[in-house]
């Protein structure tokens, strides 16, 4: 089967398959709405071959489509005809749940993105499971998206973004008790030094969840082997 992977985020929309395994990216922002989305992807797209379509999506999935409008790009994503407009079978995820997918390596994961925002899911057992943490409070009445996504790394620099990512991290691991924490998005890159459970994901892990979605069946954790990471040390 031949798979259109698109990974939806607030800057850009990044497009790929199976025959095309470098992504094109569609300038997105904050005037991009569902019905621009598909036309400037089958646009782009339109001498490619694919049977099914996988689309990643900045904000919370039910019944194969969103349930609200992503809060860095314009409204009118809730309740359009996804399927009838691709015309292809269609498997609609969180966006981070598709980079979580697409990087797992066994056991019970963690995955925190750094971009425009910050996303989030959990993968145990081979079961991908989308969560919505962004927006919960953290600090000085702002939440966690606030400190690490992209707004907290202009308003607080580098040096204490950096801080704050490894803080929201090892609360977030130990709350959920995951065996390690994946790091993705675009602004993974700039973390410097990751303790030994932090591992930084690769940029194609989006597409590659994408194509993951269409594997029966998908992988397991008995299936997929590991190094066993150690737990950290817990703070006094």
């Amino acid at each position: 089967m031949k798979v259109l992977v698109i990974d939806i985020g607030g800057t850009h929309v990044k497009v790929a398959s199976t025959d095309h395994r470098t992504p094109i990216k569609i300038v997105s922002g904050p005037e991009m709405n569902a019905e621009k989305m598909v036309r400037q992807v089958l646009d782009a797209t339109k001498d490619w071959q694919y049977d099914a379509v996988s689309i990643g999506y900045p904000g919370p999935v039910e019944h194969e489509h969103p349930i609200a409008d992503p809060h860095n790009l314009s409204p009118g994503w809730v309740g359009y005809p996804y399927k009838k407009a691709f015309g292809k079978p269609l498997s609609f995820i969180n966006d981070a749940a598709m980079q979580a997918l697409g990087g797992y390596r066994g056991g019970h994961m963690l995955f925190i993105g750094l971009g425009t925002g910050m996303g989030s899911a959990v993968v145990f057992q081979g079961t991908v499971v989308p969560l919505e943490l962004a927006h919960l409070p953290y600090k000085k009445g702002r939440t966690y998206e606030e400190y690490v996504g992209e707004e907290g790394l202009k308003r607080r620099g580098k040096k204490r973004w950096r801080a704050s990512v490894l803080d929201v991290v090892n609360l977030l691991k130990a709350a959920l008790v995951c065996d390690y924490v994946l790091l993705g998005g675009g602004n993974a890159k700039l973390m410097d030094e990751l303790p030994e459970h932090v591992i930084r994901g690769s940029n194609a892990n989006a597409i590659a969840g994408g194509f993951k979605l269409w594997e029966t069946p998908q992988p397991s954790a008995r299936e997929v082997k590991i190094k066993p990471v150690r737990r950290a040390r817990r703070s006094r």
